[in-house]
């Protein structure tokens, strides 16, 4: 499904990604690990071109995206899930998760407007639909913000620390509503530093250090037996091992 091949990038003279090699199944529910500056949020950005890669390939599906000029249809197809949710302050919840479907012409407004409704309803939150951003919680905030990547009808969803910035009586809201989405048969790539979720929500783990992945492995066998002195020591630093 998706393929990534020899992927480096530079900002500047500082080489944050050194040669990325990763290929992700459909259905994968892959968990991307490793310590603050490794490049995991780097190779989220990178993966649906927020970031312009220096050098490699991503292979979607047979395209390569590097070569791709179509943004709006890779960002469709590719969702992501920001750690600051990134709603617009001055639209209501409904209207903003309404905007680029209809924008991009994916659906009118009428039939995006019903979709969302629907899926507000699936997360007990069409109370708030009429709500602003400013007059919810953290929580709701960022499942208001996976709804709205939900209504692309993504293949693959992008999470960059999607509980880091919540409260913890908070982050179970937004758990809950991810376990559902990958039973759903979601595949989803997901950026975390909480390894206890981690843990017991990824089927499959990369470890990132350096700017390569240093280990690719089931996520209990990860977790249970690390090889490289790299993964041993980010584990027993923070616990987790």
């Amino acid at each position: 499904m998706l393929k990534i091949i020899d992927l480096k990038k530079k900002f500047g003279n500082k080489k944050v990604l050194n040669g990325v090699n990763l290929e992700i199944k459909k259905g994968d529910i892959l968990g991307v690990i490793g310590p603050s500056g490794c490049g995991k949020s780097t190779l989220l950005r990178c993966i649906n071109l927020l970031e312009k890669p220096t050098s490699g390939k991503i292979i979607f599906e047979g395209n390569n995206l590097v070569d791709n000029d179509s943004l709006k249809e890779i960002r469709r197809r590719i969702g992501m899930v920001f750690q600051q949710f990134n709603l617009f302050d001055h639209m209501t919840v409904l209207e903003n998760i309404v905007l680029a479907p209809t924008l991009l012409k994916i659906m009118s407004r009428s039939e995006a407007i019903k979709k969302a409704n629907e899926l507000l309803k699936e997360i007990d939150l069409e109370d708030i639909a009429n709500n602003y951003p400013h007059e919810i919680s953290g929580g709701q905030k960022q499942r208001v913000a996976i709804v709205r990547t939900l209504i692309m009808k993504p293949d693959i969803i992008l999470f960059d620390e999607p509980t880091s910035a919540l409260d913890p009586e908070m982050i179970g809201e937004v758990t809950n509503l991810m376990r559902k989405i990958a039973k759903e048969g979601m595949t989803m790539i997901i950026v975390s530093h909480e390894m206890n979720f981690i843990k017991s929500f990824c089927t499959r783990v990369v470890f990132i250090n350096d700017g390569i992945i240093k280990e690719d492995k089931p996520c209990k066998e990860l977790f249970n037996n690390p090889e490289s002195e790299d993964l041993k020591s980010f584990l027993s630093k923070i616990n987790a091992y």
